[in-house]
């Protein structure tokens, strides 16, 4: 039922910026908590990040620092800004929204252990060159 459609991928030079969107079809901030994952060619799909309700925020240690996750409720919009990008972040890129009954909390690690449970978007390729 619920549908989440990213965008905003592209090719850019290492040291470069993107920020990915993700529209979603309702609103499930109430009870769901959001996301990012990647999965890079070969490799399984790893977290990124979260974000609660109340726009609290965790990340992996391998992005903190250079990508930010924030969202606009009003807008139902979930974005990633993604600075200072390096060859390693070459991915394809997914919104994620988990609302499964098991979650304990909204961090990195709920996400990723909950992973199956996640409703997920169609994704966006970034392709980061060096």
């Amino acid at each position: 039922q619920v549908h989440l459609a990213e965008s905003g991928g592209g090719s850019v030079q290492a040291g470069g910026s993107l920020r990915l969107s993700c529209v979603v079809s309702e609103d499930v901030y109430s009870s769901y908590c959001m996301g990012w994952f990647r999965q890079a060619p070969g490799k399984e799909r790893e977290v990124v990040g979260s974000i609660n309700r109340h726009g609290t925020t965790t990340y992996a240690e391998s992005v903190k620092g250079r990508l930010t996750i924030s969202q606009d409720s009003a807008k139902n919009t979930l974005y990633l800004q993604m600075n200072n990008l390096k060859p390693e972040d070459t991915a394809m890129y997914y919104c994620a929204a988990n609302g499964s009954p098991w979650r304990k909390g909204c961090s990195v690690e709920d996400l990723r252990v909950l992973a199956p449970y996640n409703e997920w978007g169609q994704g966006t390729r970034v392709t980061v060159s060096s």
